[in-house]
């Protein structure tokens, strides 16, 4: 076992249905409908990475499958990037930022639940994606990972942990916005989970405000487990369910934005306060399937489709 694999307490058990499935005949017309959407995203070729056009593949993906999007902006904006003007953090190592530098991106920090959770952030709007350099070898997952202008990471050894850093605060510091996943693996609701610190190192060592972001599924108006991909399943199985799910909504709730500035904050201040914001105000869903969540039960090696440090 790899040093940097991350285990879950969470399994495929963990996601259920909160609401009737819908009929035979509709799930078939979502399944044509989604092959549909990522055969259009396909044949856009490198222009798939446009923003306009990313933002129009992830919201064709989503309702392709009956997934309605719900976006709770902050104060600042309807966006995940932190608008110019929402103030400045402070690169590491330095007393000020030079009114002629470029500004940073913003680093966007998200719980992670499922693979829906791609399409979900990109459908607010589109940011450069980080994933783990295998995820773009896996079959159309990764064409379209590589299309998007996914940025891939090389996880396989510890020693690679400083470069990933330094290059994804070179790419904050070239005004990119990053999204990541600081779990570092899926969980089947947003209560669990710890965020990995690394990712806001680069952070700080950019200057580079953090944008905290909750992930949550509701169907009907309920909280769900149903897009959960979780534990060791096929992704192909999480699909099956989800295009069976009735009145499935994913809500992304923006939060205000986290300015750090050293000797105020470290890596570990920001983690948990970016952990702290992403769980504020969350439902929690019920566990349909008695035992399938068990706190103190010996965790699993968990899904590794996200994108994070």
């Amino acid at each position: 076992m790899s040093t940097w694999e991350v285990r879950s307490e969470c399994t495929p058990r963990c996601a259920a249905h909160a609401a009737p499935r819908v009929p035979f005949t509709e799930t078939a017309r979502r399944c044509a409908a989604f092959a549909h959407a990522a055969g259009r995203a396909l044949r856009d070729g490198e222009r798939m990475a446009e923003p306009a056009r990313l933002r129009a593949h992830a919201r064709a993906v989503l309702a392709s499958i009956g997934v309605r999007l719900v976006v709770e902006a902050a104060r600042d904006g309807v966006g995940l990037a932190v608008p110019h003007g929402a103030g400045a953090a402070v690169p590491h190592g330095a007393d000020a930022t030079p009114a002629s530098q470029a500004r940073p991106g913003t680093l966007v920090v998200a719980n992670h639940i499922s693979w829906l959770d791609i399409p979900a952030l990109l459908a607010v709007e589109p940011v450069t994606l980080l994933a783990k350099r295998e995820v773009g070898e896996w079959p159309l997952v990764g064409t379209l990972a590589r299309r998007a202008g996914t940025r891939f990471i090389d996880r396989a050894s510890p020693r690679r942990l400083p470069a990933a850093v330094a290059d994804l605060a070179d790419l904050l510091r070239s005004g990119r916005s990053v999204a990541a996943f600081p779990q570092a693996t899926t969980w089947c609701s947003v209560a669990h989970g710890a965020f990995r610190r690394a990712t806001f190192q680069a952070a700080l060592d950019a200057g580079a405000p953090v944008r905290p972001v909750t992930i949550a599924y509701e169907q009907l108006g309920m909280p769900s487990t149903v897009a959960g991909f979780l534990g060791d399943e096929e992704f192909l199985s999480s699909v099956r369910r989800v295009v069976g799910a009735r009145g499935l909504t994913v809500r992304v709730t923006v939060h205000p934005p986290l300015l750090p500035h050293p000797g105020a904050h470290d890596r570990r201040t920001l983690a948990a306060l970016a952990r702290a914001a992403v769980s504020r105000t969350v439902r929690e869903p019920v566990r349909h399937a008695p035992g399938a969540c068990r706190v103190g039960a010996a965790p699993a090696p968990g899904q590794a489709l996200g994108t994070y440090l």
